[in-house]
């Protein structure tokens, strides 16, 4: 079904290629996982799938790319819509309606499809993906994950052979992921779709996935056991495998479990160390914070006081109003009623400069924070705008992201790369209170282990952290708080290992695999092993 043979892309302008001498197939009804670290050339693989790469992004493309017998040199993206259905990292660059329901059957109407097959596609697609509350809605008043489900059903709707996916999941709470991976997973075993699915939250999808491309500098193919082995790139359940020498490597919770009585003998009656936070004073507080978006509520008389030296972590389902406080912290939002007091301010009565001193915010798009026309005036300016050493933001951004050209302008950065930008412009302001609205999406496996470093050291410098996330490896590894909101009302308040470690919904994989042992991650295991040896 796909056939990359000898594939090289280079872009106008690069000192080097975004890929080269790429050879693969894929077959017809696979899943193959596109894997590799943040910038390594995943989304330019998946756009030349479809043609966008070179006709639409520029560059060179030697070799050829064959998508059902159609060479993409010779087929515009427009000339393969009836067989490729993309959807991008970023939904609101791809939709072109207003509503939901529209976005949905737009695709349809582009090829003509009859409006009796239409209505039907699109109930369908309303109901697989869980769209169905908010078919009437703008889609500017989505969340995050409700955009990016729009997105694929509006890919799916036109039932195309092939279905490229650029990180599919990464705004989505575990349960909408686990749905959308259930709905690809029908399309591929019961329909014969082609699934090629790039993703960097690989302990959400491995187990899926029939074939994994590997891409790290040179690109390699194999099944999903066999390359993880020595994979640079590995879920946590592939790290404990490793850690603990399980041969096969299990790639699911369920495999690992069977496999795990052993080193739970090992372990024994050692536990984790606990993790305390040095708090301080208190850095902002909600009282009865009421927050509506027209007649839709999204906040309902939350109450939270958040304290220095704390990493929060703020979990719920989509649209359950994570980024509304956020945006309540920062000033972004009129409250309908109840106070926001943050840094000692209230932010709806702070002027901008004052402000950006005592709250910072990384939204979901952090491309709204980025103005510049390359990386390295983008830095400069967040030097300056700060008062701080010229050079911090961007030694932030080398930990953070290394090897980013300074020359690149901000647009042709990765989604990864240019979160990593827009983080290094907010930390290094290091204000008192820092806000990230899912902090991690398109980050690799290394790039969240260097964010976390960092967060660490500024809660530990006495600041406060709040993080909005799906991420629930990441909230284990770096949050010494969790808080669920439910819609719009707060339903838990506690330590991380009590609010997660029991959740079917939050726990992450360490703690399902290990249950009833306490253990949260591959670290905190190999801590307790090396002390039982």
């Amino acid at each position: 079904m796909i056939e990359f043979n000898r594939v090289t892309v280079t872009y106008d302008g690069a000192a080097e290629p975004a890929l080269r001498d790429v050879s693969f197939t894929v077959p017809e009804g696979e899943l193959a996982l596109v894997v590799g670290r943040t910038g390594s050339g995943k989304s330019t693989l998946l756009r030349a799938i479809n043609g966008l790469v070179p006709h639409f992004t520029g560059g060179t493309l030697a070799g050829r790319v064959l998508v059902n017998g159609r060479d993409t040199k010779d087929y515009r993206p427009r000339d393969l819509a009836d067989v490729v259905g993309i959807v991008g990292q970023d939904p609101m660059a791809g939709f072109v309606t207003d509503t939901v329901e529209d976005e949905l059957a737009y695709s349809m109407e582009s090829l003509g499809v009859p409006p009796d097959v239409m209505r039907r596609r699109v109930e369908e697609t309303l109901d697989l993906l869980g769209l169905a509350d908010v078919r009437d809605r703008p889609l500017t008043a989505l969340s995050g994950g409700q955009r990016q489900r729009t997105a694929i059903g509006a890919a799916l709707t036109s039932h195309p052979a092939v279905l490229v996916l650029d990180e599919p999941t990464s705004a989505l709470d575990p349960q909408a992921a686990e749905e959308v991976l259930a709905a690809l997973q029908r399309l591929v075993h019961d329909l014969g779709v082609t699934v090629v699915m790039a993703e960097h939250r690989l302990e959400r999808v491995i187990q899926y996935a029939d074939r994994v491309i590997e891409i790290s500098g040179a690109v390699s193919t194999g099944l999903p056991a066999d390359l993880m082995v020595t994979a640079p790139v590995a879920p946590p359940v592939v790290e404990l495998g490793r850690l603990a020498g399980w041969s096969p490597l299990p790639l699911s919770v369920r495999d690992a479990r069977r496999a795990a009585g052993v080193l739970r003998e090992r372990l024994g009656d050692h536990r984790p160390a606990p993790r305390v936070a040095v708090i301080g004073e208190e850095l902002a507080r909600c009282n009865d914070l009421v927050v509506s978006y027209g007649s839709v509520p999204a906040l309902r008389g939350v109450s939270v006081a958040l304290r220095a030296g704390e990493v929060v972590a703020l979990m719920g389902r989509n649209g359950a109003g994570k980024s509304t406080l956020l945006n309540a912290l920062v000033g972004l939002v009129q409250p309908r009623s109840g106070s926001v007091v943050a840094a000692g301010i209230d932010p709806r009565r702070t002027k901008p400069k004052q402000l950006i001193k005592a709250v910072g915010l990384v939204p979901q798009e952090p491309a709204d924070l980025l103005y510049a026309p390359t990386v390295a005036e983008e830095c400069a300016g967040a030097d300056s705008d700060f008062h701080v050493t010229p050079g911090r933001c961007r030694a932030l951004l080398e930990r953070l992201a290394p090897d980013i050209d300074d020359e690149m302008h901000p647009r042709d950065l990765s989604e990864g790369q240019r979160l990593c930008l827009a983080l290094a412009v907010v930390l290094c302001g290091a204000p008192p209170l820092l806000l990230l609205d899912e902090p991690t999406r398109g980050l690799d496996y290394g790039a969240k282990r260097r964010l976390v470093e960092i967060l660490r050291e500024l809660a530990a410098d006495g600041h406060a952290v709040v993080l909005s996330t799906h991420d629930v490896e990441m909230v284990a590894e770096v949050a010494t708080r969790v808080l669920v909101l439910a819609d719009g009302e707060l339903v838990s308040d506690g330590d991380t290992a009590t609010v997660i470690a029991g959740s079917p919904a939050f726990a992450p994989q360490v703690a399902k695999i290990l249950a009833p042992l306490p253990f949260l991650t591959v670290g905190e295991v190999a801590t307790a092993l090396e002390r039982a040896s």
